[in-house]
C-alpha cells in the first residue's frame, strides 16, 4: 500500500475492532504500511525498562497503529462519516470533498 485516504489532522471514526466507533484526531500516517496513529485509541500497555541510572521503568500506556482502511474521514460540515472524492479545480489543484453533502474536506 503506498497511498491512503487520510492526512495528519483529519478527524476520523474507527469502523471495526475493540474500539469501534471511537472518533479521535490522526496524529501520524505511514503510507508504507498503509496504517496511521489515532489520538485516545488502538491504546497499548508497553512495558519499559530504566535505560540510564535513576530513570523510572515501569508500564505505560501508548497508542498503537491501526489500518487505514479500518477508517473513515468525519465531514466537518455534515459530522457524518463518509467517503472522499476528488475534484480538480480550474488552476489545476485536486481538493478532497465529502461524498455525502459536498463540502471541501
Amino acid at each position: 500500500m503506498s497511498k491512503v485516504h487520510v492526512k495528519t489532522g483529519d478527524t476520523v471514526v474507527i469502523l471495526s475492532g475493540k474500539d469501534r466507533g471511537k472518533k479521535g484526531k490522526i496524529m501520524a500516517v505511514s503510507p508504507k504500511e498503509g496504517k496511521v496513529i489515532i489520538e485516545n485509541a488502538n491504546i497499548v500497555s508497553k512495558h519499559v525498562k530504566p535505560r540510564k541510572m535513576g530513570e523510572a521503568g515501569g508500564i505505560i500506556k501508548a497508542e498503537s497503529a491501526i489500518y487505514a482502511c479500518k477508517v473513515q474521514v468525519v465531514c466537518p460540515r455534515c459530522g457524518k462519516p463518509t467517503r472522499v472524492t476528488h475534484k480538480v479545480l480550474e488552476d489545476g489543484t485536486k481538493e478532497r470533498i465529502c461524498k455525502k453533502c459536498g463540502e471541501s474536506l
